[in-house]
């Protein structure tokens, strides 16, 4: 299952992302750990260095190539060079396991391993000082939209997402490409803010979004962030010296996590199991054929040159067609 973290900046959305992927691992659940955030705090997070955070390949640099791969052999798509960040996928497509060795990840991703547990880790690539001024953020994730788009995932197996911060997100159809968001706000005004424009933002587009409060400190916290945010609130992470020696550079094992804030994470897991069993197949396509269809007539046709909309193949439902992609060898196969 799609899980995606979001908040405001200093709203702690990648450390709790961190945790909670720590959390999944530690209980044997294969994991794929994505880095969407233009900081890329989530390597450190998981316990890597500075310089091995700095060295993790570009999602963004090999872009080409994913698309590439993706295509497969879909009859609706020419050329890689005719992908964008929306294509969807088609018969013959390719389409990414969670578990599973390919040659995405052989580039891509990076394994991690965790005091209980290990993950695999994508990154998008920095905002560097050659993009200012001249590229968006928003292309360096389009490469995170275009593997969701074409990602079969199953039940207990997770791609966690740690998005940038706000609601920039909104800016391209990626936060639509989750079974569940969480959203992480403090309880201040304008941690409420954020949510307040998450959920107006999600309301059409039927996005599955739970808040949860850190850096909750007592009951008038906890009661602020209730009068503010009703229902959707799911639950609460409270004050932890752990988090406090991991981000003062220590490696705490996870079962020092206090027993109430490792409760927390588990309720998490169950949130998303539960969200995994509303998944709606056909709306999943519907709005990645929406988003790609936006895309092409505002600004895409223009500059590959063709009708966009040709790419679509109109009998096709992720997941449903399962069979009809190109599928790579499981880990482990042989040629």
């Amino acid at each position: 299952m799609k899980i995606a973290f979001v908040g405001k900046g200093g709203s702690g959305k990648t450390t709790l992302s961190a945790l909670f992927i720590r959390h999944l691992a530690a209980t044997g659940r294969p994991v794929i750990a994505v880095d969407a955030d233009i900081n890329q705090h989530l390597g450190p997070a998981l316990g890597l260095t500075d310089t091995q955070a700095a060295d993790l390949p570009s999602l963004g640099a090999h872009l080409p190539e994913i698309k590439e791969y993706l295509r497969g052999g879909n009859p609706l798509i020419r050329s890689a060079e005719e992908m964008i960040k929306t294509t969807p996928p088609g018969r013959g497509s390719r389409l990414l396991r969670i578990v599973e060795e390919n040659p995405v990840y052989a580039s891509c991703a990076r394994p991690i391993a965790l005091d209980e547990g290990s993950v695999r880790l994508l990154a998008t690539g920095a905002f560097t000082e050659e993009d200012l001024g001249v590229a968006c953020y928003h292309s360096k994730v389009g490469a995170v939209e275009l593997l969701l788009n074409h990602l079969l995932d199953g039940r207990d197996e997770y791609l966690v997402t740690d998005m940038t911060a706000g609601s920039d997100s909104f800016a391209s159809g990626l936060f639509t490409r989750f079974d569940l968001t969480f959203l992480v706000a403090e309880p201040t005004r304008k941690g409420v803010s954020v949510y307040r424009q998450y959920r107006d933002y999600a309301r059409d587009f039927g996005v599955q979004l739970r808040v949860v409060g850190n850096k909750v400190q007592g009951p008038d916290d906890l009661a602020f962030l209730r009068r503010e945010v009703g229902d959707d609130l799911l639950t609460t992470f409270g004050h932890s010296d752990w988090v406090r020696r991991l981000e003062q550079g220590a490696e705490p094992p996870l079962k020092a996590l206090e027993p109430a804030n490792r409760a927390v994470l588990e309720q998490l897991r169950a949130e998303a199991d539960a969200a995994y069993g509303r998944r709606d197949a056909h709306r999943y396509t519907e709005q990645a054929v929406l988003f790609h269809r936006r895309n092409a007539e505002s600004w895409a046709n223009a500059k590959v040159g063709i009708d966009l909309a040709t790419q679509v193949d109109e009998g096709f439902v992720l997941g449903e067609f399962a069979d009809g992609g190109e599928r790579p060898a499981p880990a482990g196969a042989h040629a």
